[in-house]
């Protein structure tokens, strides 16, 4: 059996994969690119050639005027792959946003896994997680310390609901991010029964739009610039985070100000951003699914990355689960979570 580090090389740019000459999510454009998802953090223009979902290079494209109709750049449904220098790539679900992959590597026997950014709650905006047994599973940590467990999901937007209902003369202002977390938001206020039309930054409209053409039902949405300062009392309205105390918000009838993110368990920070309802809606594993996923995945070895990787090295540690960290650059723990 070949070993690992003799043909997959962490990077502080990303990960080389030494047959294939191809990178997954590089900081920095390369020839050839595999990419998990569509963040910033993980996606990025000028690559040469891109290798992703069909939802991520729509995204790609959006976002970073990727040329999604370029022969170069190749999407691959779930469960599909391609082969390239004897190494046999495929796109499985990660649960993280729109067409987010763990991406899985065959080569002469061996089996790895890269997660990108991943979640297991149900989430009505993307496919759920998919354990994909493996030796080597590269894992993210964003929230990898014992501190950090979600609530229900349902229980946050509860509270949102509600708080909309105790002051009807006010509106919610929520600051979600534009890629994920205000499509997340919105599609799981229509599950919990909010049928009212929801109101929106115009910042979120295109990406809004593309989750629709993919098969995401959103409801009504409208534009908070087309719409009556009155109209919007009582009403939930979504901004990315930074409209939340920008003159923006001055359109709104005395707005509650909210913010979904995975840092909303920590108080601090909801203080620093001025927020008066955290809502801990986060498109990352908290601590228990972090540990489960491994143990689930059960590998051989665990490359654990951007997060808070002491805390997981430890647990693996301690159950004596063989593990290393890797230390990438460009990983943005405060976008996206």
């Amino acid at each position: 059996m070949a070993k690992v580090k003799h043909w997959l090389e962490p990077n502080p740019s990303g990960l080389y994969v030494r047959p294939a000459d191809l990178w997954i999510d590089p900081s920095r454009p390369v020839a050839r690119a595999a990419v998990t998802h569509g963040h910033a953090d993980h996606a990025r223009s000028g690559h040469g050639a891109v290798f992703a979902t069909p939802e991520t290079i729509a995204i790609m494209a959006l976002r970073y005027g990727v040329d999604a109709e370029a022969s170069h750049n190749q999407a691959y449904a779930y469960g599909d792959g391609f082969e390239r220098g004897g190494v046999r790539f495929s796109f499985h679900p990660a649960g993280h946003v729109l067409g987010s992959a763990q991406i899985l590597m065959e080569y002469r026997g061996e089996r790895v896994v890269v997660t990108g950014d991943y979640k297991r709650r149900p989430d009505p905006s993307c496919a759920p997680f998919e354990v994909v047994p493996c030796d080597i599973f590269i894992t993210e940590a964003t929230f990898g310390l014992p501190v950090f467990r979600h609530p229900p999901t349902g229980d946050e937007i509860a509270k949102l609901i509600g708080a909309v209902r105790a002051e009807p003369d006010r509106s919610v202002l929520v600051g979600a991010y534009a890629l994920g977390k205000a499509q997340r938001v919105i599609a799981e206020l229509r599950r919990a029964g909010w049928g009212a039309p929801i109101y929106i930054h115009g910042a979120l409209e295109r990406m809004c739009q593309l989750y629709a053409i993919h098969g995401v039902d959103l409801g009504e949405l409208r534009l908070v610039s087309e719409t009556d300062k009155a109209e919007m009392a009582g009403q939930i309205v979504l901004a990315p985070p930074s409209a939340l105390n920008d003159r923006w918000s001055r359109r709104l009838p005395d707005p509650v100000t909210a913010m979904a993110s995975g840092w909303m368990r920590v108080r601090q920070r909801a203080r620093q951003r001025m927020v008066e309802l955290p809502l801990v809606i986060s498109d990352h594993a908290d601590w228990d699914e972090l540990t489960t996923t491994v143990t689930q995945v059960n590998p051989k070895e665990s490359w654990i990355t951007h997060g808070s990787e002491d805390g997981l090295l430890r647990w693996c540690e301690l159950t004596q689960r063989k593990a290393r960290a890797l230390h990438l650059v460009g990983r943005d723990l405060e976008e996206e979570a």
